[in-house]
């Protein structure tokens, strides 16, 4: 039986807060760090810090740490918070977990995280709350916690956002199968498979693959040839499992390929930005658009004309998107092809939706991404009542 209780915990920063600061700051908060008494609060810390400074292996060996001393960590702590949030999360990185500390930014909502453990039991106390947020993502690394999780929920004491089950759909493939047949929507077809299960003889290229559990481009690439995937494999000795996809040449008329990346928040769209790139594999930092005045320019106004033109003329395919995976929070990223289909690339309940651009030159973002903030607020404010 899950017992909640008001626990008395100092807050540290979290990534939201840890990426507006200055190099000089930073120094500043790790010499201060350096004298927290709690093992466990400065370790996570340091995990932030690190995260931000993207030297991944030593944050997670921060994070390792911090864990082993103890599972729950205040990230924001209002004097009179309007809501206590749980997210119940699992050692990674941003990728890994809904940044949720971004998403409540300028709000007066108190933020717990629980670490949850492959091997480990659900602490005997967690902290009293309003509402949960499942925030693990879909993962093979995860799957062993999220059925943990799964068990849990079917008598958790307070309102959940997410629910494990609707989570297990975002898994590549299976979002193939779930949306192939959506009017006015294409998912590249996707299977999941491991290195002694491709047949070669059966393959129309050019296809893209990608290890499984990775994100933001890494390890995918477009395959030619059957020359190209022996080289391909021999570069991932150590992987086994693969998803392999049909490559959807998505180039607009003028060189570009852009991604729009949407939250579905209680099933309705919201803008969070568009990549505007020359490689068919489009990240937002690799697009250069904060080098770029015209892209700038053209996500501004893409941005503010979203409601009024992209979500009226895609509004089924988005609905079905929503409607089909049934999540209340889910981000998806997507594309359009050369005949004007939503073209789906993922869906995500952890990708990275923040408003921590530089106001100098994204200042256009701000009232934009303020309206994903008020809905998200709403919804837990909703699931509460």
């Amino acid at each position: 039986m899950i017992k909640l209780k008001e626990l008395s915990l100092n807050a540290i920063e979290g990534h939201c807060s840890i990426y507006r600061k200055t190099p000089s700051e930073l120094v500043s908060l790790t010499n201060q760090i350096q004298e927290e008494s709690n093992p466990g609060n400065m370790f996570m810390s340091m995990f932030y810090i690190f995260s931000s400074l993207h030297q991944k292996d030593v944050a997670l060996g921060m994070q390792q740490k911090a864990i082993s001393h103890q599972k729950i960590f205040r990230l924001t702590n209002p004097t009179q918070p309007s809501l206590r949030l749980l997210g119940l999360v699992g050692p990674g990185d941003m990728y890994e977990n809904t940044p949720l500390d971004f998403l409540i930014e300028n709000t007066n909502i108190r933020l717990d995280l629980l670490y949850l453990t492959p091997h480990e039991d659900f602490p005997d106390e967690i902290p009293d709350h309003d509402v949960a947020f499942v925030a693990l993502g879909e993962s093979e690394k995860n799957l062993p916690i999220l059925k943990k999780v799964q068990l849990k929920l079917s008598s958790w004491p307070k309102p959940v956002i997410n629910t494990v089950e609707q989570l297990y759909l975002c898994r590549r493939d299976r979002l193939f199968n779930l949306l192939k047949n959506v009017p006015g929507l294409l998912v590249p077809s996707c299977i999941r498979i491991s290195k002694k299960g491709i047949n070669i003889a059966s393959l129309k290229f050019p296809i893209t693959i990608r290890p499984i559990d990775t994100h933001a481009g890494i390890g995918l690439q477009k395959l030619n040839c059957r020359k190209d995937l022996a080289t391909y494999l021999d570069l991932y000795l150590d992987n086994d499992l693969f998803y392999l996809s049909d490559f959807i040449d998505y180039q607009s008329h003028d060189g570009y390929f852009r991604k729009f990346r949407i939250a579905l928040i209680d099933k309705k769209p919201y803008i969070c930005h568009l990549a505007i790139g020359e490689d068919w594999i489009v990240n937002y930092m690799g697009a250069k658009m904060y080098g770029d005045a015209q892209k700038r320019l053209e996500e501004s106004l893409f941005m503010a004309g979203f409601e009024d033109n992209f979500a009226l003329t895609h509004q089924n395919a988005l609905f079905q998107i929503a409607d089909k995976l049934n999540l209340d929070y889910v981000v998806i990223d997507c594309g359009l092809t050369k005949d004007g289909l939503l073209l789906l690339f993922e869906a995500d309940g952890g990708a990275w939706v923040h408003a921590t651009d530089p106001q100098e030159l994204f200042a256009y973002k701000t009232p934009i991404m303020q309206k994903v903030f008020v809905a998200f607020e709403k919804l837990l404010i909703n699931r509460c009542q």
